[in-house]
């Protein structure tokens, strides 16, 4: 038996990938499955327009955006739910000079590594995107890159997981792993104690605090909270990803455009606040003044799951049978399929299909930040 904590998007992803291998999987959720940082994100996949400095973690983004087209398809047979993966690229727009002279210089250094990118004058920003016809000095176009609607994602995923024997239980109340001086032995939930030859703490920003766990096999993940609002908008006023200063806009099939997002050191705080609306609002406006007279048709906050360098933290730790995903913070969405695939394989006792040791729970960075967090 293998069990799994927290049923958000990494969690199920898991799970999924696990129960396929043939493995008896149970997925255990305090609240509802994929409602946390998994249902209040915009879906991204811009690896390359983020810019991820880490040589690591850009070679594990790009291996899960090239896992993605598969990923979603075969979700979508195991459970009917379309997940609406576009990938028709991302616009990053530059409102300075200087910005367009960096994105240039990007563009230029994305090309030689192979990447289809193209940089834009802003006449050509502007007819590919009429919308971005702000403070424009040009853009960057990278026309592999994309979104899913994660909260469909998360649907898609709850309902193949179950249909492909997982079981999943929503609303378990507290939680908590059972471990000797050297392994783990299980999880205790408010139904009794169960069993589990491998627990997988996939609790997101709440990782570092699972009850159960010993201090000296902790990971230290913190929350960063973001705040984030849609717009109600005409069909076709935007029609792909656009990257600007402060921000960036995700347009949905529904007609709503999702505004993102505020970083916060708030804690667990999940307010959404009134400065919060108003930088979303500030940044999107300058940007794209046609948004100006449509409405705000939802807010709302998530916490993301940092951690001190920077990289998740995928794999087993120092207390045997134990395993974490988490600290993905600004990529869980992105990076679903590919932590399922290389956690899977490391539970296999296999390599995993990419390099994967910058991630382990037992990295030295890793170790040093969980020493300060407990000091």
């Amino acid at each position: 038996m293998i069990v799994v904590i927290g049923a958000g998007l990494i969690g199920l992803s898991i799970a999924y990938e696990l129960v396929r291998r043939g493995a008896t999987v149970r997925v255990f959720d305090a609240a509802e499955p994929a409602r946390a940082a998994s249902w209040a994100g915009a879906g991204m996949l811009a690896p390359d327009t983020e810019e991820i400095r880490s040589a690591p973690m850009h070679a594990l983004c790009a291996h899960s955006l090239a896992l993605f087209p598969a990923y979603v398809a075969q979700l979508h047979r195991d459970s009917g739910v379309d997940a609406r993966l576009r990938l028709d690229g991302i616009l990053r727009l530059a409102m300075t000079t200087a910005e367009a002279e960096s994105l240039r210089a990007h563009v230029v250094a994305l090309c030689a590594e192979g990447v289809a990118a193209r940089f834009l004058s802003r006449g050509e920003a502007i007819a590919l995107e009429p919308a971005s016809a702000g403070s424009l000095a040009g853009a960057a176009f990278v026309e592999h890159e994309g979104h899913v609607d994660n909260r469909r994602l998360g649907r898609a995923l709850r309902a193949a997981c179950e249909r492909s024997g997982v079981s999943i239980v929503p609303r378990c109340g507290a939680i908590a792993v059972e471990a000797d001086g050297r392994r783990v032995r299980g999880v205790r939930t408010r139904e009794g104690f169960l069993a589990a030859s491998v627990v997988v703490n996939a609790t997101g920003a709440s990782a570092a605090v699972l009850p159960g766990v010993p201090d000296w096999a902790r990971v230290a993940v913190h929350p960063v909270k973001g705040q984030m609002l849609a717009l109600a908008i005409p069909r076709g006023l935007v029609r792909r990803v656009i990257w600007y200063t402060g921000g960036y806009a995700v347009p949905r099939d529904d007609g709503r455009l999702l505004i993102g997002a505020t970083v916060e050191d708030a804690g667990f705080d999940t307010r959404v606040t009134a400065a919060g609306v108003r930088k979303l609002l500030g940044d999107a406006l300058t940007a794209m003044p046609a948004l100006r007279d449509v409405a705000v048709s939802e807010t709302w906050a998530g916490l993301r799951p940092g951690s001190s360098d920077g990289l998740p933290f995928i794999g087993f730790g120092a207390l045997e049978g134990y395993a974490v995903a988490s600290g993905h913070y600004r990529n869980g969405i992105l990076l679903a399929p590919a932590t399922a695939q290389v956690l899977a394989d490391l539970i296999e006792g296999r390599a995993p299909a990419i390099e994967a040791s910058a991630f382990s729970p037992l990295r030295a960075d890793a170790k040093a930040a969980a020493a300060n967090r407990t000091a």
